[in-house]
């Protein structure tokens, strides 16, 4: 992926002086041709403001055409007095002070054709030509899309689907342009709209709870995009053959929408390339895999297959067909994600059904199909605008199958719980010594909403699902979170060779530590994350204890994973604020991806980091876990120690490298 510059800041190259006359009048010749200068020196900022004004509901692949048309189209018609009219001279600081008129001129001109595009067409009134698709550019071949982005962007997606265009236009002036409330509503009042303070206040509420900054980002760049092939084999078509081909499309298409064993509406579903006996298996609806609701309680297994179906929508045989067409051949419009490692083709056979209802305002299914947990997901006002989201979840048996997303939205997050699960509840891991608060879920185990950490902009709190399956004294308990994804990631603690789930008071003041580095993680396919408490240190000059903690992230795909090395000083001493609080991170001293540091195939550890005491000295501080017996100092400090802690003089930004020797004579590294 590539990102523009133009984008991060506004634009001042055209508006500069042109030399010694300052910018060309808008009625001197140059007018025109200053025009193209700053259309073309800023197309792809332009392209994507019209992008993001335009109604989402559009479909990704038409918004490109549409926003590179409207800007195209966006020049001063001829080269005449009328041309250089369309370029207004340079506003006086009362009126808002605009450098560069030419490209505030070009903008406006997007902004309106962009929210003419949404209006709709009167049955006694020619259209204009923003409300009609775009003559150029034309795409033969293949369909373009902006590259899919992370966790947040389909939030913020949704967000701006929301929003009226008006409010829509507002908010992507605010964050794309830069440009202040008042000068926002000078260009919608310009632009036509009604009532722009109206879309301006509109655009602020949305803009909380969702990282808007994401508007500029790769994702909805629509001039640096993915290409797909169209059906090729319909390519190679021409002459008769081409016409005979669409009329048996067209007979087979009414015989299918027939009542019996016809297909019926697929929603937003890409054409069906083709059918065969096992394909057509996998999408028929009453082939799904429908799982009884007890069997989990006479299983072996305690995983995603033995999940019942449930959900009030779980016999609309219309939804679940939409949901399998959908999930199989994704249209242009449909949204897709799917976490690294995990691949989105279709079924390779019937699916079976975890989930169908009505959650705020969308239709879920979630389907399994031994290898992926797929959530699809469509308006509650049509099946236009859809999503899938892919999820690997083999392997799951340990835990790891007690709970899945089934809707995130507004900064909130629900779950479905597994049958198992006989409670729920919400902690918040900044505070340790507060209790849990009960979370109340409906019949079919779909919890209350509960604030999103993945969603959030600050880390001033860190809510977890507590989930316990069994009553009483023997029951578990474990505690996950919310990291962006299908899946939420179980939390544990302790030693790699026998982790626990992190739900002792000990487990939770580590975690208070820990828990707003997590984001590091997100959207990496993380399964659990453990976080090992593996050694105390007295500082130098009686300033307290200091923790050394090693956090380390287990992907679902089994590689890739993601260990922090931290030094945790202890609360109000010189290496922290005064005013900190449990939340504060420790210091994370190394990264490491890949690595089997901290982790069961290599359950040793060793970490340093230079510290400054009140007084002003410099310590190079290290230590090792417990079976590290020395350690060694190389480097910019030279030093060696007995025992598994280290504190010896050095000077500031010193350079030095530690390793650990262990019982049996072997040595380890810091995290690498």
């Amino acid at each position: 992926m590539r990102s523009h510059d133009a984008v991060s800041s506004p634009p001042a190259g055209p508006g500069s002086p042109a030399g010694p006359e300052g910018p060309a009048h808008p009625f001197s010749p140059a007018g025109a041709d200053r025009a193209e200068a700053v259309l073309v020196e800023h197309y792809p900022r332009l392209v994507r403001l019209a992008y993001l004004v335009l109604a989402p509901s559009l479909g990704r692949g038409r918004r490109v055409l549409t926003a590179h048309a409207i800007v195209q189209r966006s020049l001063p018609r001829g080269r005449g007095k009328d041309a250089q009219a369309a370029l207004p001279g340079p506003r006086d600081g009362a009126q808002g002070a605009v450098r560069d008129p030419g490209y505030a001129a070009l903008r406006a001109g997007v902004v309106r054709q962009a929210l003419d595009a949404e209006l709709p067409l009167l049955r006694f009134a020619l259209p204009r030509r923003a409300q009609l698709p775009p003559l150029l550019p034309r795409v033969w071949g293949v369909r373009l899309a902006p590259r899919q982005g992370g966790a947040g962007e389909p939030a913020v997606e949704q967000r701006l689907a929301k929003l009226s265009a008006a409010a829509r236009a507002a908010l992507v002036l605010s964050v794309l342009e830069r440009l202040p409330d008042t000068e926002v509503r000078r260009v919608l009042d310009d632009a036509g709209v009604d009532d722009p303070a109206t879309a301006v206040a509109s655009a602020a509420r949305a803009a909380e709870g969702v990282d808007v900054s994401l508007l500029r980002s790769p994702a909805f760049d629509p001039c640096a995009l993915q290409a797909r092939p169209t059906d090729l084999a319909r390519r190679r078509q021409h002459g008769r053959a081409a016409l005979a081909a669409v009329a048996a499309l067209v007979v087979c298409g009414a015989l299918l929408g027939l009542p019996g064993d016809g297909w019926g509406p697929n929603g937003p579903a890409g054409p069906a390339y083709a059918q065969n006996a096992a394909a057509q298996a996998a999408l028929d609806p009453a082939k799904v895999v429908r799982v009884a609701p007890s069997a989990w309680r006479d299983s072996s297994r305690t995983d995603f297959s033995v999940w019942p179906a449930r959900g009030p929508l779980a016999k609309d045989t219309e939804l679940l067909r939409r949901a399998l067409a959908v999930w199989a051949r994704p249209g242009t419009g449909v949204q897709v994600s799917a976490t690294p490692g995990t691949p989105s083709g279709p079924p390779m056979g019937p699916p079976q059904l975890l989930y169908a209802g009505t959650v705020d305002r969308a239709r879920v299914v979630l389907f399994y199909d031994g290898l992926r947990v797929v959530r699809y997901a469509e308006t509650v006002q049509g099946a236009q605008a859809a999503a899938v989201d892919f999820a690997r979840v083999d392997d799951a048996g340990d835990g790891s199958s007690d709970a899945v997303v089934v809707d995130r939205s507004d900064g909130n997050v629900r779950y479905l719980t597994a049958p198992w699960v006989t409670g729920t509840s919400v902690r918040d891991l900044l505070e340790p010594d507060a209790g849990a608060r009960p979370l109340h879920r409906d019949g079919d185990g779909v919890t209350d909403a509960l604030r999103s950490p993945a969603m959030a902009s600050t880390c001033t709190s860190w809510d977890t699902l507590g989930v316990r399956d069994g009553g009483g004294a023997g029951g578990h308990r474990r505690l996950l979170t919310d990291l962006g994804e299908l899946t939420p990631v179980r939390l544990t603690s302790g030693s790699p060779d026998g982790p626990e789930d992190a739900t002792s008071a000990s487990d939770r003041a580590s975690w208070a530590r820990t828990a707003c580095l997590l984001p590091t993680m997100r959207g990496e396919g993380v399964k659990s994350v453990n976080s090992w408490h593996y050694a105390e240190q007295a500082l130098p000059e009686g300033e307290g204890t200091a923790d050394w903690v090693c956090t380390r992230g287990e992907t679902w795909r089994g590689a890739d994973s993601r260990v922090l090395a931290q030094f945790q000083a202890p609360v109000g001493s010189s290496g922290t604020s005064g005013a900190a609080k449990n939340g504060n991170p420790g210091a994370i001293t190394a990264t490491a991806t890949g690595s089997p540091d901290c982790g069961p195939k290599s359950p040793d550890a060793v970490a340093g980091a230079l510290w400054k005491s009140a007084s002003g000295s410099w310590y190079l501080l290290g230590a090792g876990s417990e079976r590290v017996t020395s350690l060694t100092a190389s480097g910019g400090v030279q030093a060696t120690v007995p025992g598994r802690l280290m504190a010896v003089p050095a000077k500031e930004g010193s350079q030095a490298r530690l390793k650990g020797t262990l019982e049996d004579g072997d040595t380890v590294g810091t995290v690498h």
